[in-house]
């Protein structure tokens, strides 16, 4: 009995949450669609082509291949604060590094904690709180297989989600442990110089199980493609331009073929532009417009961005931004941390 009441408060928690889309409401760990970095949110999360931190491998592991850095990230955002939910927080640690002749090894670790809710048998007794979290661990590696042109990558992801434990006639817990593959390409100076392009495909895996295989439900399969230009580069400043697309191609057909009937509802298609202004490689301001009709979450969103960089050789980094979440409040506050070594 509890465990159907866990499903379903999960269920409910996933649609309210800003980033899920009613197109993959038959999807499951929705949490792997949620967009990490402030700077990337803050310029209407377009940031796949334009990926160079710690936060690339899970934008476009491809954009990995470019990055002769060894970064750390990390994010922090406390969701829906100021909507009554105050428990909910979206946590995203990252590490890149490269080696030379090799390439690029990065990881990072996710970790959604929906909060703690109260637990009842099947006579409504309550036998106390439980906590429901879902967490997801990633390996990746990008090439630069033609110098400078063009990067390719991929990411290894395990995933695991616990709604609950069992109760009363149901003694199976609402948990699925799962894995999923990510595989993106950086195109750079396209048609013209410092305009790059990225394709991403991401959580290409298995259905996902939590009570039996005929209930399973379809990882969130993504499609991303973005656009990045540098208008200008300079010792005063700099000027990126940057679009994307993305759309969720989940539904009930076997997994081969949702690459193709995935698009059938093309208007969930999620459009995003932003621009960021760096001054003197110190501050940095963002802007961008995020339009998800669909999931009826559209706005303009922004941020700025502070670096310090230090003996020639470190630099640390905060990120704040600012982006629509939807109904449920207008704005979703985003913390970021880098560090560059």
């Amino acid at each position: 009995m509890f465990k159907r009441h866990a499903i379903v408060f999960s269920v409910l928690l996933m649609l309210i949450l800003p980033f899920a889309l009613s197109g993959i409401s038959q999807a499951t760990m929705l949490f792997l669609t949620f967009e990490p970095g402030a700077r990337a949110n803050a310029m209407g999360r377009a940031y796949s082509a334009i990926a160079d931190d710690a936060y690339a491998m899970w934008w476009n592991p491809g954009a990995t291949a470019f990055n002769k850095q060894t970064q750390i990230a990390a994010t922090h955002i406390p969701w829906l604060q100021g909507s009554g939910v105050d428990d909910i927080f979206y946590e995203y640690l990252g590490f890149n590094n490269y080696f030379y002749g090799i390439g690029n090894i990065n990881a990072h670790i996710i970790w959604l904690d929906e909060g703690t809710q109260p637990q009842t048998n099947a006579q409504n007794v309550e036998l106390g709180d439980f906590h429901t979290y879902e967490v997801a661990g990633a390996l990746g590696y990008g090439y630069e297989v033609v110098p400078e042109k063009i990067g390719l990558g991929g990411n290894f992801k395990l995933l695991y989600s616990y709604l609950g434990p069992g109760t009363g006639l149901t003694e199976t817990e609402g948990s699925a442990f799962s894995f999923a593959f990510d595989v993106g390409a950086l195109f750079k100076d396209v048609v013209v110089d410092n305009l790059n392009a990225s394709v991403v495909l991401q959580n290409i895996g298995p259905d996902i199980t939590y009570i039996d295989e005929e209930q399973s439900d379809p990882a969130p399969l993504t499609f991303r493609a973005g656009l990045g230009y540098k208008i200008f580069d300079n010792p005063m400043g700099r000027l990126i331009a940057t679009a994307e697309m993305s759309k969720i191609l989940a539904n009930e057909d076997p997994l081969y073929e949702r690459f193709i009937t995935g698009w059938k509802y093309f208007d969930e298609t999620i459009y995003g532009v932003g621009a960021e202004y760096t001054y003197l490689n110190l501050i940095s301001l963002r802007g961008g417009y995020f339009s998800d009709k669909a999931g009826e979450v559209e706005g303009a969103s922004f941020g700025v961005g502070v670096q310090y960089k230090f003996s020639k050789r470190y630099k640390l980094g905060f990120d704040f931004a600012m982006v629509p979440a939807g109904g449920m409040t207008n704005y979703n506050k985003i913390f970021s941390l880098g560090f560059e070594f």
